[in-house]
């Protein structure tokens, strides 16, 4: 074995079931990081997708990877190992990351195929409110008129969310 030694209670358990313990174990001393995703494939490539309330930074990866890493043995199983922080293409999935992206703008499709852009505004344990400008035709007389629209949108109708980069 090569580095530190790997504990005993590890050896019988799956690799899944490691990478888990591991991940959980690396994620506590960091509060403020959580899990998007972790994949296994069956040819052992391990992709973690990691996200955080400040962002996360690659010093946050590196502590990860090396927690997963110095404790799986490599002579028993050999892997993979990939950690990386969510990126802008990946789309919101956690309520954490909807907390953190407020004051953003986010284009939302829901279930029924509506899509939805506007400013994330409130983000509560069961929806999210958007907000946004439109022009609309006047009640009476020609021409338009911009009126403030509000979406309260629930997360079980939400397809996909995105944060809209503007430059």
């Amino acid at each position: 074995m090569r580095g530190r030694e790997v504990p005993s209670f590890y050896l019988s358990m799956s690799l899944k079931d490691k990478v888990q313990n591991l991940l959980e174990e690396a994620l506590n001393e960091n509060p403020s990081l959580f899990l998007i995703d972790c994949k296994i494939q069956p040819d052992n490539s391990i992709e973690v997708i990691l996200d955080g309330d400040q962002g996360v930074k690659v010093d946050d990866c590196i502590a990860v990877s090396r927690a997963i890493e110095h404790n799986l043995d490599r002579d028993e199983e050999d892997f993979s190992l990939q950690v990386m922080s969510a990126g802008v293409s990946e789309g919101l999935s956690h309520i954490r990351q909807y907390k953190k992206n407020v004051g953003r703008k986010l284009k939302v499709k829901t279930e029924d195929n509506t899509s939805i852009e506007g400013e994330l505004t409130l983000v509560t344990e069961d929806m999210i409110t958007l907000v946004w400008k439109a022009r609309e035709p006047k009640p009476i007389g020609k021409g338009k008129i911009t009126v403030t629209k509000e979406a309260c949108v629930p997360y079980n109708e939400i397809r996909e969310a995105k944060v809209m980069i503007t430059f």
